[in-house]
């Protein structure tokens, strides 16, 4: 890493171009209304880019008002394929506008919010899945319910119900999370617009055996269910495994859906039917949205059911 010590200034490019600092500062940073030749701006350029010349991050920071540094806040409960599809496109995109991403994880506080913003200030703090987490489902990247968190839950139900699925669980993790609660509303809203039974919920813990047992009190009460649509794919194969070893064949006796396509879902037998949603193309909407950028073009793919044996 290089130092203070050994970084390439305004003054070393100056030196080397035969120019003034102010007519390098001009240049690299295309400054308006300036009479230099493009001679002169081409040789600024040059010169910058064989001496390895980068701009001083908290001297920028000082001149624009901000860093160009963008912060995601990360709810743990949001960790998964989504959630590392949505990081790719975001630091893809912002890194093609000259911006760096910075990842929390966790649960992010109001006194390690305002360590952030003093220390670094900047462009921008986002957090995963905020409109969910503050009732603005409506104002989501993908619509709400247009290709949002809740069409894509109304998706996986419709998909059971769609094979003749009436008593459908919906499947959370131990303790329940604020994800939870709101996948949980959307599935309810859903399963009345589908003209399904009210649905059933339970939670399933780790470790294997605390998921089986799970699985086996929540099937001991009536009415048995004949599909689970699960908050992800993680809980999904909690309860195929739950279910294996009580004795049911899956999906024979009890199908499983999951959510958010991760990998090991095709890894299982029998492998895991799920939802696909391309976070990659949200987060680069996000990135651009933050820079007050267009986003022509950006337009994500539609979420889809990946159907395989499970469901």
């Amino acid at each position: 890493m290089m130092s203070d010590v050994d970084r390439v200034t305004l003054r070393d490019v100056a030196d080397a171009s035969g120019v003034s600092r102010a007519t390098v500062s001009f240049v690299l940073n295309d400054t308006p209304n300036q009479t230099i030749s493009a001679a002169t701006r081409e040789r600024v350029l040059h010169t910058a880019r064989e001496l390895g010349y980068a701009p001083h991050g908290i001297a920028r920071a000082l001149r624009e008002g901000t860093s160009r540094i963008v912060v995601l806040d990360v709810d743990t409960n949001f960790e998964g394929n989504y959630s590392s599809s949505f990081i790719r496109g975001l630091d893809e995109e912002l890194a093609e506008h000259e911006h760096v991403l910075v990842v929390r994880h966790g649960s992010p506080t109001a006194r390690s919010t305002r360590q952030v913003l003093d220390a670094i200030t900047p462009r921008a703090v986002l957090r995963l899945g905020e409109a969910y987490l503050t009732g603005d489902e409506l104002g989501d990247q993908g619509g709400g319910w247009r290709d949002g968190l809740a069409a894509h839950t109304s998706m996986q139900l419709r998909h059971l119900a769609e094979r003749d699925h009436t008593r459908i669980a919906m499947a959370l993790p131990a303790p329940e999370s604020p994800l939870s609660e709101v996948r949980l509303r959307f599935a309810r809203e859903a399963a009345r617009t589908l003209e399904l039974p009210p649905l059933r919920w339970f939670a399933v813990p780790p470790p294997r055996s605390a998921s089986t047992v799970a699985v086996r009190d929540f099937l001991d009460t009536p009415p048995h269910p004949t599909a689970v649509a699960a908050l992800d794919d993680n809980i999904a194969l909690r309860v195929v495994t739950g279910l294996h070893d009580l004795g049911y064949r899956v999906p024979d006796d009890v199908a499983v859906i999951g959510f958010d396509d991760t990998e090991y879902g095709e890894l299982v037998t029998p492998a895991l039917t799920t939802v696909h949603i391309d976070a990659e193309s949200h987060g680069r909407m996000a990135a651009r949205t933050v820079l007050g950028l267009d986003t022509t073009g950006l337009d994500a793919a539609p979420g889809r059911v990946i159907v395989r044996e499970s469901a």
